[in-house]
């Protein structure tokens, strides 16, 4: 996206550049700087967001705890009406997760590859992240998926709560107003209107199961390498299909070291070369393999253009890319 000439090195004239244009250092330190207290800010509203979102579930717990078994005669329906809610917390957890996600991403990148490297010698900003952040920006995009989200809740927050709910449900079942002798009877004290014990004990039995298959594919998500092949088939749609941002360039050049020094040079981004030859006309190509972004790809056409309009560029999709400023994000909780 662009490139870094003088930021942190001192008394460099040049600040930020991109495309012919450039910044002055003053600038971008003035832009970056708001810009970062801007995401904090946003990523720390949608934290107490989720925050608000739990205490509301934990609150609504414990107000059924204390109606149902402050008497005999309280209905056990109430647990599972609490129960709807509860889940309606979580579904709108999960959607304010991803949000909070979305900003977090965010500054991960500014902190990590930004504000980290320029503490630490050569000081200079890993060459890719501002291409990171700008893909963000202009075509901003979940880090993850709702279902993903709603099993990562479910697992560190909603697990406890509804595990709750439900072992109280089946105490009150055995204890009010007697005690059960046997599981038939349990059985039915759990129907609720013309709906069977026994079909009212399977429909939450298969909710909280559901629940638990989403927390269970959620935790191996970010191992998906790790993830036996038996297991990816079992899994099938629950498993995350490659959502790459990143692209592979490959491109056929008779001016192979021209296109390789400007990718290098206004990209940052390595090359490597090797030699084809065209079976038809039996002539030498230079032949160029470049891993870049989505908002580099414009770019990289342009550069090729300018150095040989004959060359053929294929840009495909990369299903993963790491090292040289690609690495995974691991959300936080």
């Amino acid at each position: 996206m662009a490139e870094q000439d003088g930021i942190g090195r001192g008394g460099g004239s040049r600040g930020w550049s991109f495309r012919g244009y450039e910044l002055n250092p003053s600038d971008f330190t003035t832009a970056m700087v708001h810009l970062y207290r801007g995401e904090i800010q946003r990523a720390n509203t949608w934290r107490t967001r989720l925050d608000a979102t739990t205490n509301w579930a934990v609150i609504t717990v414990a107000a059924a705890l204390t109606f149902v078994f402050g008497e005999p005669a309280n209905p056990h329906f109430v647990f599972l009406l609490v129960l709807m809610l509860v889940l309606t917390f979580l579904m709108i957890e999960a959607r304010r997760y991803r949000y909070y996600v979305l900003w977090a991403y965010r500054v991960h990148l500014m902190e990590t590859d930004f504000l980290a490297q320029v503490f630490t010698p050569p000081f200079r900003p890993s060459a890719d992240w501002g291409s990171n952040v700008a893909q963000t920006l202009t075509e901003p995009s979940f880090p993850i998926e709702l279902w993903e989200a709603i099993g990562r809740r479910f697992r560190r927050n909603y697990f406890w709560l509804m595990s709750l709910l439900i072992l109280s449900w089946g105490i009150k079942l055995s204890v009010h107003p007697t005690r059960a002798v046997s599981w038939s009877t349990v059985l039915d004290r759990a129907e609720v209107g013309p709906i069977p014990g026994r079909w009212v004990v399977v429909g939450v039995a298969v909710v909280y199961g559901a629940l638990m298959v989403l927390a269970a594919a959620a935790s191996i998500a970010r191992r998906h390498e790790t993830v036996p092949e038996f297991l990816r088939r079992v899994a099938g749609p629950l498993m995350p299909e490659p959502r790459p941002k990143e692209r592979l360039a490959t491109i056929v050049t008779t001016e192979g070291q021209a296109v390789a020094s400007r990718i290098l040079e206004e990209l940052g981004r390595g090359v490597t070369a090797l030699k084809g030859t065209g079976m038809y006309t039996g002539k030498s190509w230079d032949v160029l393999l470049c891993a870049v972004t989505d908002v580099q790809v414009p770019h990289l056409s342009e550069i090729v253009r300018e150095v040989d309009s004959d060359a053929f560029v294929v840009v495909s999709l990369a299903a993963e890319v790491r090292g040289g400023g690609f690495a995974p994000f691991e959300p936080p909780s």
